[in-house]
């Protein structure tokens, strides 16, 4: 590394601007230089005076890197495929498939009662089960068992979780919330990373919020829009986990098409039809174990269609009754006059 033009190596590693100013180099007037042509530079009275050993600094520098390379994790590896292989259900009987195949861009929808296992298999999938785990799970990667990385690493997390409840104690605006994140994630063009987050969020959100606006100001729906925002746009985990997307108040459509636009692998824990027909197959949970598992067929996207028209009634019913306006027969008449007329 030390070997390498400075102009090369920022371009490359443009974390490295901290090593030199945590170690007193400037090199703003030596780009076209590399490292050791700068140690060779100074006199033996200058090292001795700033406490430098050439070397040793140079083995520093090597290290960093690769220690910063290791915490942002390995960018130029894509998650394609994600294979589940059967355990058992609470009772001990196998489960029933012989193994389950999902790859990036597909959502998946989880369905079953409370209780029933749910949570269990995204921990399985989290941890990349190797059958040591409660259920017997199997997990491959790419079609092949995976890199420790994924189950002991604590960078290279292999799923994001978007959880019901999001609770902020940080006193930031939204701006500056988004901001630290897309700092610790060494993102080059923070600021554009930044306004797109924030644009994608307001775009989900029920009602549209200002950057400055305090994250402790923000309604339950607003926080959940900037966090799948900032997950779909920041989060290296190539797999992402909703837990009851319907009750969090945002256009979920857009949620999910942001989502899958950024190549990730999508499951969705849900009790929303809609939402559970939207994904490219589901997941039956029962007693713990995957009872079936069923592809969305031509029929279900055709009853998709009417529900999406429903639920666009009731949406647009929502945001008049919100804005004091009061529903006259134009909207919900329609529906009980011509109940035929839905998805045409």
């Amino acid at each position: 590394m030390s070997e390498m033009k400075l102009k090369e190596l920022l371009d490359q590693y443009p974390f490295v601007v901290d090593f030199f100013e945590s170690t007193g180099f400037d090199i703003s007037e030596n780009l076209d230089s590399t490292f050791v042509e700068i140690l060779d530079g100074f006199s033996e009275e200058e090292l001795e005076e700033k406490a430098i050993d050439k070397e040793e600094i140079k083995i520093q520098l090597d290290t960093f890197i690769k220690q910063m390379l290791q915490f942002l994790g390995d960018s130029k590896e894509n998650i394609e495929s994600l294979t589940i292989f059967p355990g058992h259900n609470k009772s001990g009987e196998k489960e029933k498939f012989d193994k389950f195949d999902i790859f990036s861009s597909q959502i998946v929808s989880i369905v079953g009662p409370t209780g029933s296992g749910k949570s269990r298999l995204l921990a399985d999938i989290e941890w990349a089960a190797q059958n040591d785990t409660p259920t017997g799970r199997t997990i491959y990667i790419n079609g092949r068992k995976p890199d420790p990385k994924w189950r002991y690493s604590t960078n290279n997390k292999l799923v994001a979780q978007l959880s019901q409840n999001m609770n902020f104690v940080m006193d930031l605006t939204a701006r500056e919330f988004i901001t630290m994140h897309a700092e610790s994630r060494m993102v080059e063009n923070i600021e554009s990373v930044v306004e797109k987050i924030l644009y994608e969020a307001n775009k989900l959100a029920g009602e549209n919020f200002s950057p400055e606006t305090a994250v402790t100001a923000l309604s339950g729906g607003q926080s959940r829009a900037l966090m799948i925002a900032d997950t779909a746009v920041l989060s290296s985990s190539p797999i992402v986990l909703i837990d009851e997307i319907e009750n969090a108040g945002i256009d979920r459509k857009k949620a999910l098409d942001l989502l899958i636009s950024q190549d990730k692998i999508v499951l969705m824990a849900t009790h929303d039809p809609l939402l559970a027909l939207m994904a490219d197959k589901r997941i039956v949970i029962k007693n713990g174990g995957i009872d079936k598992i069923i592809e969305t067929t031509s029929e279900e996207k055709e009853v998709l269609v009417r529900l999406n028209y429903i639920d666009g009634i009731m949406q647009e019913s929502r945001k008049r009754l919100r804005a004091g306006m009061t529903l006259e027969g134009d909207i919900c008449q329609e529906v009980i006059q011509n109940p035929h007329s839905l998805g045409e």
